[in-house]
């Protein structure tokens, strides 16, 4: 169990216009340019190191709000400046466990920020939080390679979302660690 928990932490999600899927969105899932007012980029980060197997864990209803703080402080000190951020509810299979693993994280979107700045955020969150990185309302956003966009679209389908009404975006992602 401790090998589980040590290869989960130290590690955020740093994305530059994410694949985003909205069930109830509008748009096409051809690539376009970023819509007005995207933000540079996304960071999807949580202060969980917890395992957690089971949907009903009350640990799971946190609304992060001192971490949402804490981390639009960490994106100003970085030389950024703090989008708007969502509550979000993670869902990630673990293969050691052979199970879906849940967590309660942050979406935060970043403006003004070059790729060495994004990283360096993306490091102090890291090393600060030691974690990893389905939404609330009805809304599911997958972050994906380019390569899997055929895998994302059948995943997709499979959970009853239209492909045609999805909002696709196109951009980098990696995990910095």
């Amino acid at each position: 169990m401790k090998n589980v928990i040590m290869r989960r932490q130290l590690r955020v999600l740093a994305t530059v216009a994410a694949l985003t899927l909205g069930v109830a969105g509008a748009g096409s899932a051809q690539a376009s340019p970023a819509a007005q007012g995207c933000p540079t980029a996304e960071l999807f980060a949580t202060d969980n190191t917890a395992i957690i197997t089971d949907p009903a864990d009350s640990r799971l209803d946190t609304r992060l709000t001192r971490f949402d703080h804490e981390v639009r402080e960490i994106i100003h000190v970085g030389g950024a400046e703090p989008g708007s951020s969502t509550l979000l509810d993670g869902v990630s299979w673990s293969a050691d466990l052979e199970k879906a693993i849940y967590e309660r994280s942050r979406e935060f979107d970043v403006d003004q920020v070059g790729r060495d700045g994004l990283h360096h955020i993306a490091d102090v969150l890291a090393k600060q939080y030691h974690q990893e990185s389905v939404t609330l309302d009805g809304r599911l956003i997958l972050v994906a390679p380019l390569a899997d966009l055929p895998v994302a679209q059948r995943f997709t389908a499979e959970l009853g979302v239209d492909w045609n009404r999805a909002e696709v975006r196109y951009g980098d992602e990696e995990f910095v660690s």
